[in-house]
């Protein structure tokens, strides 16, 4: 029976069998921004920025449910035994990644659902009498306004998190045997979700505010990295030949200038200078901590596909 119902999970166990595409990291990132856009919706819904027209959580869960509808479309892609995916909803397997992401997903929905309800805009509110009763009932209670906040910030945290432990809890892969790779990729989330809501906020404060949040995250972010590179250095020999894939070996030069340079250093410089009024906010570096973002993905995925515990 556990073979019937985690068919995917016993794809994922061992990945020499099956070699993933450019769908798994974009599922990857696209799940690790969205976490991200939870996280701050649950914020700007606990300081009750939610009843502010020019807030930009009015937008936030209305395109974290198409994104992560896009990511889950990616990832149904890769799987082997497509027409089997409804079996991971018919039980809980604690072992299983699959079965811990199958899950969470069914929670992160609803509350995405709600909380795009709580700002409903006003055009679906008059053609739709039904969200705008809904909206009001959502809305019209402070208690239950920050209830659905933090639950947003739990569910995010949680989403975030998850995308990097279906990794880490793959054995067979040492570059991805680090408990680091949950908040690394938590973090990065966090990272492009607060400069993509910076780059499409329309409140002056509320971009400082993400820009300054922004570069707190990648701040972090290279610590965590650094702390990941070094976790594999001072490990197993099978750990040090991964870590020698992103130090002088294919993946270096995609890893240091893309994720690293591209990703959180310049961006972070651009931004340290912004927010002291040394220079004007740009979507430049935005742009490229989303795009070292995805890089961060595609390079942890790869590489990992190729480290092995023997030559």
């Amino acid at each position: 029976m556990r073979e019937l119902v985690i068919t995917r999970h016993n794809e994922l166990v061992d990945p020499i069998l099956h070699v993933w595409g450019w769908e798994i990291p974009v599922y990857l990132f696209l799940g690790g921004w969205v976490a991200g856009m939870m996280i701050i919706t649950g914020y700007f819904l606990l300081k009750g920025r939610h009843v502010e027209r020019s807030c930009v959580c009015s937008v936030l869960p209305g395109l974290s449910l198409v994104m992560l509808s896009l990511g889950m479309f990616a990832l149904f892609l890769d799987l082997e035994h497509k027409l089997y995916t409804w079996r991971l909803y018919t039980t809980f397997e604690v072992a299983s990644p699959m079965s811990w992401g199958a899950w969470i997903l069914v929670l992160v929905y609803p509350v995405l659902a709600l909380a795009a309800l709580a700002r409903a805009p006003e055009i679906l509110r008059d053609l739709f009498p039904i969200v705008d009763r809904a909206a009001r009932a959502v809305s019209g209670s402070a208690r239950t306004v920050h209830a659905l906040g933090a639950a947003a910030i739990v569910m995010g945290v949680l989403l975030g998190i998850y995308t990097g432990i279906l990794l880490s809890a793959l054995g067979a892969r040492p570059l991805w045997s680090s408990a680091l790779l949950g908040p690394l990729f938590l973090l990065s989330g966090l990272s492009s979700a607060a400069a993509f809501t910076h780059l499409v906020a329309r409140e002056v404060g509320e971009r400082v505010l993400l820009a300054k949040a922004d570069n707190v995250f990648l701040g972090i972010e290279l610590f965590v990295v650094a702390l990941f590179l070094i976790g594999l250095l001072s490990s197993s020999q099978a750990h040090i030949e991964a870590a020698r894939l992103l130090l002088g070996g294919p993946y270096t030069a995609v890893f240091w200038v893309f994720v690293v340079l591209l990703g959180i250093v310049i961006p972070l410089g651009i931004q340290m200078l912004a927010v002291t009024h040394r220079i004007q906010h740009t979507p430049v570096a935005p742009l490229m901590v989303l795009g070292g973002g995805l890089a961060l993905r595609f390079v942890i995925v790869y590489a990992g596909q190729a480290s092995r515990w023997i030559g």
